[in-house]
Formats: C-alpha cells, structure tokens, sequence
C-alpha cells in the first residue's frame, strides 16, 4: 500500500466519521450550518446579556453604597443636633 493510497483511505474513513457525527446529532441536512450559526448567535447574546446584568447589579451596589454615604453624611451634619 502506497502513502498516497493510505493518506486517501485514511481521509475517506475520517469523513465518513465525521458525517456519521454529525448524523447522530442531526446536523446532516442543508439547513445545518444556519442551525449551527443560529445556535452560536444565540449563545452570544446569552454571553452579552450575563455580561450586562452583572455589571447592572455591581453599578446598583455601587450607587447604593454611595447613597448611605451620603445620607450618612447628612444626618451627621444636620443642624440641630
């Protein structure tokens, strides 16, 4: 057996693997590549929407924080007391 004749056996065995893969979770037909593009999409903007909510909850604790201060501040200095 030839390298060429190995490289090209080894080739065909790896597609066909590879569509067998892809057949049993139901990737073979044409609308594959969008499912897949949809799906990576999809986990993007989950990605973006963890991303906006964590930092939405950082800035509220931030700015309450920051409330107590102040408020702290002001009942210390009111006058009158």
């Amino acid at each position: 057996m030839t390298d060429a004749e190995l490289t090209a056996m080894v080739e065909k065995a790896a597609e066909c693997g590879a569509k067998r893969a892809l057949r049993s979770i139901g990737l073979q037909d044409e609308t594959a590549m969008s499912d897949v593009r949809d799906l990576r999409s999809l986990l993007d903007a989950w990605r973006l929407a963890k991303k906006t909510v964590l930092t939405t909850i950082v800035k509220a604790f931030v700015v309450a924080f920051l409330a107590a201060i102040g408020t702290g501040v002001a009942i210390l200095s009111w006058p009158g007391k």
